[in-house]
Formats: structure tokens, sequence, C-alpha cells
């Protein structure tokens, strides 16, 4: 049942693509969606970065608070 309320059909991209084009125009898109890609890039690293060293950062996280008290 969630997937049926996640998914979206190739209609939809479409008119959101094309609401978009007309919000931002063309010359402004490209620029977005490169950002767009930057960011869930940058997203996606920090999370494998975290799932990697979770017992690094909880001992940074305890010497941070003691620090900082």
């Amino acid at each position: 049942m969630t997937t049926q309320l996640l998914f979206i059909g190739t209609t939809e991209l479409l008119i959101i693509g094309a609401i978009a084009l007309l919000l931002f125009g063309g010359k402004k898109l490209p620029e977005l969606m490169k950002g767009l890609g930057q960011g869930v890039s940058s997203f996606k690293k920090g999370m494998n970065e975290g799932t990697t060293d979770d017992g690094q950062r909880s001992k940074d996280d305890g010497q941070r608070t003691t620090e900082g008290e």
C-alpha cells in the first residue's frame, strides 16, 4: 500500500517538469538540477560515513558535551 502512495508515474513527472520549466525558465533549470544532484550526493556520502564510524562519532559527541559545559 505504501509503495502505491510513493509511486510517481511518467505523466506526473512530465507535469512536474513542465511546471518547473515554466517557473524557473530554461536557463536556470539546469543549474538547479546540478545543485540538487550535488546535494543528494553529499547527503549520501554523509550517510555512508555515518554508518562506517558510528562508534567514533559517539565518542566524539561525548567529548564535545563535556568540553562545552
